[in-house]
């Protein structure tokens, strides 16, 4: 049996615009400080590099190559990375160390630049969002945080409780669907499918902007899990032929390098659209973007949104020169 909370009030009516300037200035307080053990690093062991460094020398190279492959950039995009530094200081004949460092800064921007996609989320009403991940990547979370975003853009949300094998799930976004006053759809056991299937039947019928729709976690490696999410996405269509309109994969920060090896499953499953990075907050691996813009040289997959904490407003767009900006300054 289907279970519906439904919030009083319109979302939609109710939430107030986040003060653009006040938010800003928080948000990039509060990226600076989630990135602190990134920054650490790339502090210590990069920035440090260029001002220890007089001149420019095949040493310096080395070292700032281990540096980046220590915050997990990976070997590709340090690569890459490495290649544009010596292409630069020849084509500006930049003769010290410390000046290299702003042409530094500023590849890596240009690197991690691709990922920058704002979700633009008016093609369709409602927008329907699958989100999918590995267990404890930090999906449910995600939601909750990704319906607060939504709503302070002024939008109604509602919730498809997807994850019908884990209870403690459904109880969590039942809570954040009080706590945000969003109404959730949610079955006890069953198909997964047919709670999502229903929840957009709901939406439409309620005229909701933004559907989010919580799939179980599952490993790659457990292909019968994959199938079944790939059946998820059938049944969706069935429901919305142009649905879902966005598939959001959570990556933990916390994995590094082995969040390629979820991208490229994920993808082959499911044909993803975004990416959501979680628990920047709790990692020195960082770097880990850098590695993800690089995983596929064309059309990488876009990173929708950060998270740097655990507050409901600790979630928000990937902005590569805010990132760069925040491990640096």
């Amino acid at each position: 049996m289907f279970s519906i909370f439904s919030p009083k009030k319109s979302t939609a009516a109710t939430a107030e615009p986040i003060a653009a300037e006040t938010a800003a200035s928080g948000w990039l307080s509060r990226l600076k400080t989630g990135l602190s053990k990134t920054r650490s690093v790339l502090n210590t062991d990069v920035a440090e590099l260029f001002t220890r460094h007089g001149k420019i020398d095949e040493a310096l190279f080395e070292e700032l190559e281990t540096a980046l492959i220590a915050a997990d950039v990976g070997v590709r995009a340090t690569t890459r990375l490495i290649t544009i530094l010596r292409r630069v200081t020849v084509l500006k004949k930049i003769a010290d160390a410390e000046s290299l460092q702003a042409e530094f800064e500023a590849s890596l921007v240009e690197l991690v630049l691709p990922l920058e996609k704002p979700l633009d989320t008016s093609a369709s009403k409602p927008f329907v969002i699958m989100i999918a991940g590995v267990n404890g990547a930090g999906k449910t979370t995600t939601i909750g945080k990704l319906a607060k975003y939504f709503q302070s853009q002024g939008k109604s949300v509602m919730l498809a409780a997807g994850d019908t094998f884990r209870a403690a799930a459904r109880e969590q976004l039942t809570t954040w669907g009080e706590r945000n006053n969003i109404t959730v759809i949610a079955q006890e056991g069953g198909d997964a499918a047919a709670v999502i299937f229903d929840a957009i039947q709901s939406a439409k019928a309620r005229s909701i902007d933004i559907l989010l729709a919580d799939t179980a976690g599952r490993l790659p490696t457990q292909l019968h899990l994959m199938e079944e999410i790939i059946k998820v996405k059938r049944v969706i269509k069935k429901a919305d032929a142009s649905a879902p309109h966005e598939i959001l994969l959570v990556l933990d920060a916390n994995t590094g390098q082995n969040a390629l090896s979820q991208v490229k499953a994920f993808d082959d499953a499911l044909q993803l659209t975004g990416l959501v990075v979680t628990k920047l907050d709790g990692t020195a691996k960082g770097g880990m973007i850098a590695a993800l813009a690089v995983d596929k040289p064309v059309s990488p997959i876009p990173v929708r949104f950060i998270g740097v904490g655990e507050g409901i407003d600790d979630l928000r767009p990937f902005s590569a020169k805010e990132f760069v900006n925040a491990l640096f300054r």
